[in-house]
């Protein structure tokens, strides 16, 4: 599994800023899913997000990516404020500088690896270039993934794992948002993926990774641990990437 990672001029930095977002349970008791989260995501930085289940990890991946708005602070990528523009706004800055891998895939089932990869370039055009095809399927080879006609349900998680990798990577974003990537792979998979991740942030690009996989957190430049939607510590780490 081989991904090559073009260098890119530095990106802005993307941040969050005493952000807070809370919910109400079943039972109307407030929950504080991100409470009073500062951090900086600068280009070029393998970022690990590490906590235990319920922290608030997810949350504020998804508070990153303009999903999730907070009640309080604000998310920034450089003087663009994500957090205060509209959902049609949100979605296009997304779209333009975001690669998402989720946790649960949303993949489109009845579509085959190559269509499922080339899902983000159709919400822009009505015809997709031959180049932007052949892309996707070197990303698809890059990721050892079949190129077989069939829908991506029946492949393994592991293989759909990697086919939501490789859409998140379609564009050539200049920021990465990962949740749990390396979550349903073997051994041998989830270090080209985490290998992947690190190549992608030494040629210029912004990669956050939620994840509990120590091989992956151990590769990045920063560590930010997180508890009861709080970030309880940050660790950088000079020279890791390098």
């Amino acid at each position: 599994m081989t991904v090559t990672a073009t260098a890119t001029a530095p990106s802005p930095v993307l941040c969050a800023r005493q952000v807070r977002a809370d919910f109400a349970d079943a039972g109307s008791a407030i929950i504080h899913a991100l409470d009073n989260v500062s951090a900086n995501f600068p280009s070029g930085h393998l970022t690990a997000i590490v906590g235990p289940s319920g922290s608030g990890k997810t949350s504020l991946i998804h508070a990153l990516a303009g999903i999730l708005v907070p009640q309080h602070g604000e998310i920034a990528f450089g003087s663009t404020v994500i957090s205060r523009l509209n959902e049609r706004q949100r979605d296009t800055w997304r779209l333009a500088h975001c690669g998402m891998v989720f946790q649960d895939f949303r993949l489109i089932d009845e579509l085959d690896p190559l269509s499922n990869t080339l899902l983000p370039a159709q919400f822009r055009r009505a015809r997709l270039p031959d180049g932007l095809r052949e892309r996707a399927r070197e990303l698809l080879a890059g990721f050892g993934l079949p190129l077989r006609a069939g829908p991506v349900k029946a492949l393994s998680r592991g293989e759909q794992q990697r086919v939501a990798l490789a859409r998140a990577l379609l564009l050539d974003p200049p920021v990465i948002l990962a949740d749990e990537p390396t979550a349903s792979l073997d051994r041998e998979n989830a270090q080209r993926i985490a290998d992947a991740l690190r190549a992608l942030a030494r040629s210029g690009k912004t990669v956050v990774a939620v994840t509990h996989d120590e091989r992956l957190a151990a590769l990045a430049d920063t560590v930010l641990t997180m508890k009861s939607g709080q970030l309880i510590e940050t660790v950088a780490r000079p020279g890791v990437s390098e």
